[in-house]
């Protein structure tokens, strides 16, 4: 069995501007997937979907990135994909090696900017937050021709675990 890390947890907050996969609307949900798969509820007839759902992921390699995938659920026949994005949490896992305490909340950390080897459609912060590092994301979604997802990132420490 692979080492575990920790566990990242990742709050899946909003869907912005989601492409239409139906007649005038979408039932999206996400797949997030690194090594194991997690999904998201559906949110029927809405393109601009509010799930604010908390998925935890296992971290064995600290260096694989995060896919995230968003379907359309349909009835009758196979879901439609509405887009992808992919994220790396090196940026964040450092910030946690740092080993940060008692900083006043709202401190930032550090910055990881949009370019063409990320999915980030604005600048993301990895910051302190009551007690906790965190960072947001919104990434904008390929293969698609249009949608943002928005995600915030916090770390969770596994008593046993390799750690960070």
């Amino acid at each position: 069995m692979e080492s575990l890390f920790g566990l990242l947890k990742i709050r899946v907050r909003r869907g912005i501007n989601l492409a239409v996969r139906d007649v005038r609307s979408s039932d999206p949900y996400i797949v997030i997937k690194m090594g194991k798969q997690l999904k998201t509820s559906v949110m029927y007839n809405n393109v601009n979907p509010e799930w604010n759902e908390e998925l935890t992921l296992s971290v064995t390699d600290p260096n694989l990135p995060i896919k995230l995938t968003v379907y359309d659920k349909d009835t009758f026949s196979a879901d439609d994909k509405m887009g992808d994005a992919e994220f790396d949490i090196k940026p964040f896992i450092e910030a946690v090696k740092m080993h940060l305490q008692d900083l006043p909340s709202g401190t930032i950390i550090t910055k990881v900017t949009p370019c063409r080897s990320n999915c980030l459609s604005e600048e993301s912060t990895v910051i302190w937050e009551n007690g906790c590092i965190v960072q947001a994301l919104c990434l904008r979604l390929r293969n698609v021709e249009c949608g943002e997802v928005e995600l915030q990132l916090q770390w969770v420490d596994v008593p046993g675990s390799k750690g960070i």
